[in-house]
């Protein structure tokens, strides 16, 4: 199984599959799929390219959840090899999407056609969701897919998602859940002014001060045993005409705030409007919410996961909730129990991004002995 896991990631690292550009991936994976059997529908949105591919038609739905789009190269120049060519070099594969997720996907699909070329009349549903919209917008993508499939009754019980989740060695993190993420774009009213005239004018930067010290220094919750305590940063900050003799008329600020199962976006937004108030600011804020928090307890798919790193790697790897979001987030809300699982993170969307082939060969082992775990 090795040398086809490397040659189809090797395939779709060659194809410059940008966000939202699939650039012909998914075809090539249905295609495969197909050959086995699988029912093959598009579900495609807006510029996304959306697979939604099954073998089998009874529960549990055990699902494989990736995507095919990669985030930019940056300047090709400074790359030690041609980031579409798929060059192996030792024992690594270097290339765009080599760690995020092409890799992952290949494991994937030859552990799946593994899987049911031993076990043509396997019990439950073998499925795959796969989008060319995640690195990017994440608008048209695995959202309007779930979307679409809750609309007709169409629930996932297990899904994998080929997220790159290890740091040190290959599968010693499993991810069983991820922070909500929401910004807030604020912008606070003053009076414009000549700064040697203050007493015409409204400074929104002075009177925002005592609100800034609060948000940023406010404790939202401690944490619990699976998260971490919620986290505000303020990412930009704005006001003024660039003159030095201007009194600012509208102070911009953007604040990110990643947070755990303790508190709701909900939450978030009645304690920011009433610090707002307790100031007196004239403001308004737009929200946007990218994903609420989701957790996946140590119930049958964490033990098949587990069980199978044990089995096949020898290591029982940590459950972890860190780190920006993914997809996982919008598959979370049918109901069913996520894990992400993937290749090492060292290199992703970095130059020379790169994966071990030996790793990769490893990965498709994992990924086809959970479903011996769930289905057998």
């Amino acid at each position: 199984m090795k040398n086809e896991i490397i040659n189809l990631a090797q395939n779709l690292i060659r194809r410059p599959s940008i966000s939202p550009d699939d650039q012909g991936c998914q075809q090539m994976i249905a295609e495969r799929l197909a050959a086995l059997g699988f029912e093959i529908e598009w579900m495609n949105f807006g510029e996304a390219t959306n697979l939604w591919a099954k073998h089998g038609s009874t529960k549990p739905l055990v699902a494989f959840a990736g995507h095919t789009d990669v985030v930019p190269t940056g300047d090709e120049s400074q790359w030690q090899y041609p980031p579409f060519n798929a060059e192996i070099v030792g024992d690594m594969l270097y290339g765009r999407g080599a760690a995020d997720m092409k890799g992952s996907l290949a494991a994937m699909i030859m552990a799946a056609e593994e899987y049911v070329k031993t076990n043509p009349n396997h019990q439950g549903t073998i499925a795959f969701l796969i989008t060319s919209d995640e690195e990017a917008a994440a608008k048209d993508g695995t959202t309007k897919v779930v979307d679409a499939l809750m609309a007709r009754g169409e629930l996932i019980d297990y899904c994998m998602v080929g997220e790159p989740s290890s740091s040190q060695t290959l599968g010693d993190i499993v991810k069983n859940g991820r922070r909500g993420s929401i910004t807030g774009n604020l912008y606070i009213q003053g009076i414009q002014g000549h700064v040697a005239y203050p007493h015409l004018a409204e400074n929104p930067v002075h009177k925002a001060a005592p609100f800034l010290m609060e948000l940023t220094q406010y404790q939202w919750d401690k944490g619990n045993e699976f998260f971490p305590p919620t986290s505000l940063q303020i990412a930009n900050i704005q006001a003024g005409t660039g003159s030095n003799n201007v009194i600012p008329g509208e102070l911009y600020v953007q604040f990110n705030l990643r947070y755990c199962t303790e508190v709701t976006d909900e939450i978030i937004k009645n304690k920011v409007a009433e610090m707002l108030q307790k100031y007196g600011l004239t403001y308004r804020i737009e929200w946007n919410l990218s994903g609420k928090p989701f957790l996946t307890k140590p119930n049958k798919l964490v033990k098949a996961v587990v069980d199978s790193l044990e089995q096949i790697v020898g290591i029982t790897p940590k459950l972890d909730t860190g780190g920006g979001t993914s997809d996982a987030r919008f598959i979370a809300l049918m109901g069913g129990e996520v894990v992400e699982l993937g290749p090492l993170n060292a290199t992703i969307h970095k130059v020379n991004e790169c994966v071990s082939v030996t790793d990769l060969a490893t990965l498709g082992d994992v990924y086809k002995q959970m479903l011996v775990n769930l289905l057998d």
